[in-house]
């Protein structure tokens, strides 16, 4: 599974374990990820977001 990396602040997104505290269940793809999900370490909007292979 790809993770995501926030440009901002480096918080990466997991799709392994998601992120529940913000209503996103693990196994969710960050492109199923609601347009309106931010980082929740820094606020910044989806597309503050890149893909890093793994």
């Amino acid at each position: 599974m790809q993770t995501w990396r926030c440009i901002v602040c480096d918080y990466i997104y997991d799709t392994e374990t998601g992120d529940p505290e913000n209503g996103v269940d693990p196994g969710t793809p960050f492109e199923s990820i609601p347009d309106d999900w931010v980082c929740p370490l820094c606020g910044a909007g989806k597309d503050e977001f890149e893909g890093v292979e793994e």
